[in-house]
């Protein structure tokens, strides 16, 4: 037995519909793994739990996944925006966001989540960004401005499978996007942050009270 399959036996079962979900993304997507997954999408549905927060932006939704499990920890009349940049998950995702249990709870928009995101004039309690790494800085920045005072940013795939400490990677694009936001947030005193080495990295930020 492997250590994930060790984790994944001793924490609460695989919602069904989830698996299913799972199952449909590594089948009929290119790149399945980008999926959040068993482990990271309990920890998401239970954060949500600790945080309570009412208004969450996603920037990033694939085939929605973590929306679904952040939406399952929401309390009653909270809300998940996420947002897709391509167009081509569309047919995907859309049908499974509407199908499951917590749609009501999820707005599901395809377009640029740093562009689109702040003329809601929502303002956010918890940001979960999962985007184009090539523009984690920019949407760092623009999550900090939707986000209430106190309010969090988990980032994921901050670690970019240990690529951000290999010379080999120095060169690619997204490496450098990874690394630079990490450097970034390391040095801004606008925060507070902590990295887990949870799936391939996952960076908690509270945003400082004003």
């Amino acid at each position: 037995m492997t250590t994930d399959e060790y984790i994944d036996a001793h924490i609460d079962p695989e919602d069904p519909y989830l698996y299913n979900l799972w199952r449909a993304t590594n089948l009929h997507t290119i790149h399945g793994r980008m999926a959040s997954g068993h482990l990271q999408g309990r920890w998401l549905k239970m954060v949500v739990q600790m945080l309570r927060p009412r208004n969450v932006l996603e920037v990033g939704t694939f085939s929605g996944y973590s929306a679904i499990c952040m939406a399952q920890g929401l309390e009653e009349g909270g809300k998940v925006w996420t947002f897709e940049i391509n167009d081509e998950m569309e047919d995907f995702t859309r049908p499974w966001i509407e199908q499951s249990a917590v749609a009501s709870k999820i707005d599901f928009r395809i377009g640029d989540a740093n562009v689109e995101a702040p003329k809601l004039g929502v303002v956010f309690d918890m940001v979960f960004i999962d985007g184009d790494k090539r523009t984690y800085l920019q949407t760092y920045e623009m999550a900090l401005g939707v986000l209430r005072p106190g309010g969090f940013i988990l980032a994921d795939n901050t670690l970019w499978d240990g690529h951000v400490v290999d010379p080999a990677y120095a060169n690619d694009h997204q490496t450098q996007g990874i690394a630079a936001f990490n450097d970034f947030v390391a040095r801004d005193r606008r925060v507070e942050k902590v990295i887990l080495p949870l799936r391939d990295g996952l960076t908690i930020i509270r945003k400082k009270q004003e």
